[in-house]
């Protein structure tokens, strides 16, 4: 097979567009095309991977790139799903400039291999986010009613929220429809803030795209399987099965989905209290994953989610329903850990709400979530009072007497309170240049300690992350891309050098799932068949991971990390280690000597820490 790749480059201030064509061999998918036009026209590029409408399970993720509000460099973010109608327009990237005069919707649309439509509509977000469902709920369900019969199949809808007009860590939500209602399986391209840059940069509030082209894509499942049982004695879908394991139901935990088996897992590792945990005792930490974890939250999600079976998958045909639900509530890892434990939180109804309200706003749910347990703690420690940040209350933020129902129930509505106080800037809650200035300047005023307890990782000028929620120094490397698993996230030691050459290695990997837009849930045989199925296609095996290799040194050369500013970073990374000698019995040497380290100067040894993890990074992704 020969292929090219078709880009739309639309102009936000006319409604212009042009089409562009790029020969293969230069470029190979949303990842490294999106970096050329993003470093070209500082452009948002959304688009699918070449495998997009095969039959191979994952393959239809939308992947959104150019320079993050949020982060400061170039970023990446993907959403399930969304590529599967993206592929019926016969474009594999469009990519945005320019602003709209008033916040708009960008129309796009293909008949039957005609020429493209495309058209911009001019909208009252404002008035819009405040009907019906709310935020982007509501300009979801606008865009349904008014555009949804001009397209001969269902369309697909992006859109952002109020958290995009008054944040720099808005997000894109999305949902699958059906006769033009829109379900409540909501997909995200949350990290990033890209929604932000959507909004605040190009003035574009949602897209709706969908089409009936029809290009050549693969569908040859025999083949394929021959593939498979060549390298895995077992047919696609046999291993696809088994290697989404996790996502779907996992029997050794009698548990499913990300939230299903971390929290089955977590153990002693979790993280709760805005990150106080990892002060507490082992035995501490486990009485609270015991008493309020397994025999509250994951208890409720297991009867009320897995023994029921209520599961989706994103909009595309896949095993791994991943879409773990309860109503109109998906349960997903880490929005239920930032906007639950993290924030004091430990029973679902509660979580829900919170979760819900900053959905509908929009926002980055992990980075909110961070966000949020920092404010709580600021609050419970009396740094920062309730009228200066236009709330009414302080949070129950001990697990001394908590009441998981109760004091839950309290903190929720209390995060709730602090989301439309950031939404409607009251006090001093005015996020337009983000979380980690206004952390800043508060330090500057308040004293260091207001910054010292706001875990993130920092990037250049202004730029921040909360980062994944795994208590391990992965997190919080100095990689040109956190937030997502571009790192090494495994809970043993490895020697801070090595680190950052397992997070090169995972970089280079992930950068193969996201150029070739497929869902990291399948990675298990993903990321080695994938450059096998390009070599059968395209026969640019070779090429290709040459090009992974070239790209992650182009966006590597703009890493631009700045040394941990809070000090609980430090003591995230030395409490990890005494844990790691105590409790998993590593008494290797170099573990003992990087904590003798940090007991005679933390400072310096997080320092040392941090330089060792870059000098790995840096020597592994290189281009030469």
């Amino acid at each position: 097979m020969q292929h090219d790749l078709k880009a739309l480059l639309v102009d936000a201030t006319t409604g212009f567009y042009r089409s562009l064509r790029y020969d293969e061999g230069i470029f190979y998918g949303p990842v490294d095309l999106g970096l050329h036009l993003s470093g070209r026209h500082n452009s948002l590029s959304i688009g699918t991977g070449l495998l997009a409408g095969s039959i191979f399970p994952g393959s239809n993720r939308l992947v959104f790139t150019g320079f993050s509000p949020a982060w400061g460099g170039f970023y990446i973010s993907s959403m399930g799903g969304a590529g599967l109608i993206f592929d019926n327009l016969g474009l594999n990237l469009v990519s945005i400039v320019g602003r709209a005069p008033s916040p708009s919707l960008l129309y796009l649309n293909r008949m039957h291999g005609e020429e493209i439509e495309v058209e911009t509509h001019p909208v009252d977000v404002g008035r819009i986010w405040r009907q019906g469902r709310g935020g982007v709920y509501a300009l979801m369900d606008y865009a349904a009613e008014r555009f949804a019969h001009r397209y001969a199949g269902e369309p697909r809808i992006l859109v952002v929220g109020p958290a995009a007009e008054a944040t720099d860590c808005g997000a894109i939500a999305s949902a699958p429809s059906k006769d033009g209602i829109v379900s409540a399986v909501d997909t995200w391209a949350g990290r990033g803030g890209l929604g932000s840059k959507l909004l605040r940069e190009h003035g574009i509030a949602g897209i709706v795209y969908g089409g009936t082209f029809v290009d050549e894509d693969f569908r040859d499942r025999r083949v394929a399987d021959e593939w498979f049982k060549h390298r895995y004695h077992k047919k696609l879908a046999a291993q696809d099965f088994e290697a989404t394991v996790k996502y779907r139901l996992d029997p050794k935990f009698n548990t499913g989905g990300t939230f299903g088996v971390n929290y089955a897992t977590v153990g002693g590792r979790l993280l709760a209290f805005n990150y106080n945990t990892i002060y507490m005792k082992e035995s501490e930490r486990l009485g609270i994953h015991e008493k309020f974890i397994r025999n509250h939250y994951l208890k409720q999600f297991n009867d009320e989610t897995i023994a029921t079976k209520s599961q989706k998958t994103c909009g595309e045909p896949c095993s791994a329903v991943c879409k773990k639900m309860r109503a109109e509530f998906k349960k997903d890892y880490e929005p239920y850990q930032t906007m639950g434990p993290l924030c004091g939180i430990f029973d679902q109804r509660a979580a829900e709400r919170l979760v819900h309200h900053a959905d509908m706003y929009g926002f980055d749910a992990i980075s909110i979530g961070g966000v949020l347990s920092w404010l709580m703690e600021c609050l419970s420690r009396g740094e920062l009072k309730p009228t200066e940040l236009g709330v009414a209350a302080v949070p129950v933020f001990s697990p001394e007497g908590f009441r998981v129902e109760t004091d839950s129930a309290h903190n929720a509505s209390l995060g709730v309170d602090l989301l439309d106080a950031i939404i409607e800037r009251r006090g001093l809650l005015d996020f337009g240049e983000g979380a980690r200035k206004l952390a800043r300047r508060l330090a500057r005023e308040r004293g260091s300690s207001i910054l010292d307890s706001f875990v993130h990782t920092a990037f250049a000028r202004k730029g921040w992350m909360v980062p994944n929620q795994y208590w391990t120094p992965g997190v919080l490397s100095p990689m040109a891309i956190n937030g997502k698993y571009y790192m090494e996230y495994g809970s043993t030691f490895l020697p801070p050098r090595e680190l950052g050459r397992k997070n090169a290695e995972r970089f280079r990997a992930e950068l193969i799932l996201d150029n070739l837009g497929t869902c990291r849930f399948h990675r298990q045989w993903a990321e080695e068949m994938l450059p096998e199925v390009v070599e059968h296609l395209f026969g640019m095996k070779k090429a290709f991971l040459e090009s992974i290799a070239v790209t992650a040194s182009r966006i590597n050369s703009r890493n631009a990390s700045v040394f941990w500013e809070p000090k609980r970073n430090a003591d995230f990374i030395q409490t990890f280690l005494q844990r790691q000698r105590d409790v998993e019995e590593d008494h290797s040497p170099v573990l003992g000597d990087w904590l003798d380290r940090f007991e005679r100067d933390k400072h310096e040894a997080a320092l040392e820490f941090w330089f060792e993890t870059l000098k790995g990074i840096q020597e592994s992704l290189r281009e030469f």
